[in-house]
């Protein structure tokens, strides 16, 4: 295992030289697993293998080889909650990057700018804090920039340094600009689609006209295309379906052929060496016209969810898609048929973590959110790279991993218990039959104290937002002796010897045969459970706002006393000293009494903790913390002395591998320790 260790720590340092130019202070080093929410793409006008590529989570990307590997550059705000769906590459200077942000569910967001390629960003102070949905360049005249803002239309001439409002101010029509286009010929022409109806300008802003004509009333624009060599050809998407119109938007008719359980269209693109053929990503895949829209093909399948397609221009064949969990796809034959494409690229939102207990190096985690796309993700190397393997899961997200004593790995879900079985995920419990009679237990919902992005609208605008895991609502049926299907959340699983315990929506669970059969715990009546944690004959399992313990292995428990400071739990633990910890907003408390009375440690400063572990192996708590914290901490046990590190990193929980560390981040996937040695002892040297 030593040797694993070393050469993992040999290859992240390699990384590290590799990426000695990253464009943000980390000590970490982010190691996939590959994939998650892609938003928008865009190319260096010079060099169309140069790709930049914008997240959900603030993160701009960048590709030097037309998108098979990428590397992060900076999270432009600084701030994991801003969905980045237009980035503008200045034809004159192609290091001037401009970047559009908005926040989902808040009139938030802004305008950003780089001059160095992207490895550091400013933020416009006149667009500060507003939505931006929508921005794009003329192709006329590269200094005039349009922005659509929920406020209305802005524009530039001066590549994004200054900015005026062009749509009437206060305006009760113009206003939540969706998307926006100008006519290739004239920079004074500007179109720009609305969450209710498109509109046009001939004159720079100073009058508007809408022009729905054809167009169902109050449909959501969602993208506007004007024709580059007929620039009266304009296309525009819509909640309604797409539309096109052959004399400059004044009349549109509607297009057939895109399912009307596809017709949210979010993004149109013509190619540009072939203007008869258009891609229209849909929530439903993606489509292709090869006769101006006369008729389509889907051709992927509908559950790719595209948000952005690029179009090589030196090479029509080559294009890609920035979709929902299956981040970037690549294309040869013109869209045809796709790849993955995101090597070096991870938007994954890991919420759970088992290490096999006989091979360390072989490491596990759950995603939630993704879909078929996610599930659980496996590592032979520490975390340096990884293999989905999500075979049987059915799309479900994964809040919680454990191992039983035989080395069966298993998966708390949104709607039961799985075990691996070779390459292939089984619901534990499906083939057990009730042996005695039963009684109807209702399920009860208790918000999760993980933190989960799912979809959220803005209108149509789909992207992440923290939100309480699935908890399951139908009835549970109790038995005596096994749970025949159990199909609620499962929130925590902990190992003691051969028992396993399932914290969940129904309450606790235990199985002493591999995870395969599962009882309802005796003399238990605390549900809703979130947390489970056990070290030889203690076992202690929570929810929000109470915690239950044992001290003799299940046979009896007891409530236990919360410290009076603390408001929620965040996260427990047992140590294997006798001690109870929980996290919270308000810190670390830690008793050895089972809750007769709780101690702060005072060279332990910390708050907003999200997560306690106890590594036996080096008698230790690994905590972090959630808020703007990047350092992880460990309390090392019987003495209590403190040792840190700074991550560079919002960390979602730690964990040892080896002699060195890896760690899940909020929403970035997992980073791995590039060094041995931890950054207080550094600071000593």
């Amino acid at each position: 295992m030593k040797q694993r260790a070393k050469s993992i720590v040999c290859s992240a340092s390699l990384f590290l030289l590799l990426s000695s130019n990253l464009g943000h202070a980390v000590t970490w080093l982010p190691f996939g697993p590959d994939g998650g929410d892609a938003r928008s793409l865009a190319a260096d006008p010079h060099d169309s293998k140069h790709l930049y590529l914008g997240a959900a989570n603030g993160w701009i990307f960048e590709s030097r080889d037309g998108g098979k590997g990428w590397r992060r550059l900076a999270r432009v705000a600084k701030r994991d909650d801003i969905v980045l769906d237009n980035i503008v590459v200045d034809t004159a200077d192609a290091r001037h990057l401009v970047v559009g942000g908005w926040v989902p569910g808040h009139p938030d967001g802004g305008l950003f700018v780089s001059n160095d390629g992207g490895l550091s960003w400013s933020s416009n102070a006149e667009l500060a804090g507003q939505s931006v949905l929508a921005l794009t360049a003329s192709a006329s005249d590269p200094n005039v920039l349009v922005a659509g803002t929920l406020k209305g239309v802005y524009r530039s001439e001066n590549s994004g340094a200054k900015w005026q409002l062009i749509s009437p101010e206060g305006s009760q029509e113009i206003h939540e600009v969706e998307s926006i286009a100008i006519d290739p010929h004239d920079s004074k022409i500007v179109y720009a689609g609305t969450w209710h109806l498109p509109w046009k300008t001939t004159d720079g802003g100073e009058h508007w006209n809408n022009i729905k004509e054809g167009v169902i009333e109050d449909s959501d624009v969602f993208s506007i295309i004007v024709d580059p060599m007929q620039p009266t050809v304009v296309y525009a998407s819509a909640c309604s379906g797409i539309y096109k119109s052959e004399n400059g938007g004044d009349k549109f008719r509607k297009i057939q052929g895109i399912p009307s359980t596809a017709r949210r269209t979010r993004v149109l693109m013509q190619d540009p060496n072939h203007l008869e053929t258009v891609f229209a990503g849909t929530t439903e895949g993606l489509f292709r016209t090869d006769d101006s829209g006369a008729t389509w093909v889907r051709t992927t399948g509908p559950e790719v969810i595209v948000n952005d397609v690029y179009v090589d221009p030196s090479d029509s064949s080559h294009v890609l898609l920035a979709t929902d969990r299956g981040g970037v796809l690549a294309s040869s034959d013109r869209g045809t048929s796709f790849v993955a494409a995101n090597a070096g690229f991870s938007a994954r939102q890991i919420t759970s973590y088992v290490a096999d207990a006989k091979h360390p190096a072989n490491v596990y985690v759950g995603v939630v959110n993704d879909k078929e796309w996610g599930g659980v993700f496996a590592s032979e190397n520490g975390g340096l790279s990884w293999v989905q393997e999500s075979t049987g899961l059915g799309g479900r997200d994964v809040f919680s991993l454990g191992q039983t004593s035989d080395g069966t790995i298993l998966a708390g879900t949104g709607h039961g218990i799985y075990r691996l079985d070779g390459a292939v995920w089984t619901r534990a419990g499906d083939s057990v039959a009730v042996k005695a009679p039963a009684e109807k237990v209702p399920a009860k919902r208790k918000p999760a104290a993980v933190v989960r992005r799912v979809s959220v609208r803005t209108k149509d605008r789909t992207s992440k937002a923290p939100k309480t895991p699935e908890v399951a609502t139908p009835p549970v049926t109790a038995a005596k002796d096994s749970i025949a299907s159990f199909d609620g959340s499962v929130y925590g699983i902990a190992q003691a010897g051969d028992t396993q315990y399932a914290a969940t929506s129904e309450g606790l669970l235990m199985s002493t045969t591999a995870g395969e059969h599962w009882n309802r715990v005796d003399h238990f009546q605390q549900q809703g459970l979130l947390f489970v944690s056990v070290a030889k004959k203690m076992v202690v399992a929570a929810g929000l706002k109470s915690v239950t313990l044992s001290s003799d292995g299940g046979k009896t428990w007891g409530e236990v006393k919360l410290p009076d400071t603390l408001t929620q739990i965040a996260a427990i633990a047992v140590d294997g000293f006798g001690g109870v910890w929980i996290g919270g907003r308000e810190g670390v408390f830690a008793t050895n009494n089972s809750g007769a009375t709780w101690e702060t440690l005072t060279n332990l400063y910390i708050r907003d903790v999200n997560s306690l572990f106890y590594d036996a192996t080096s008698e230790r708590m690994v905590i972090t913390a959630g808020g703007t914290s990047t350092i992880a901490f460990a309390v090392h046990l019987p003495e209590r002395t403190v040792k840190f590190w700074d991550t560079g990193w919002n960390l979602r929980f730690a964990r040892p591998v080896g002699d060195h560390m890896v760690a899940a981040t909020l929403f970035d996937g997992i980073v791995v320790q590039p060094q041995m040695v931890d950054s207080a002892e550094v600071a000593k040297q």
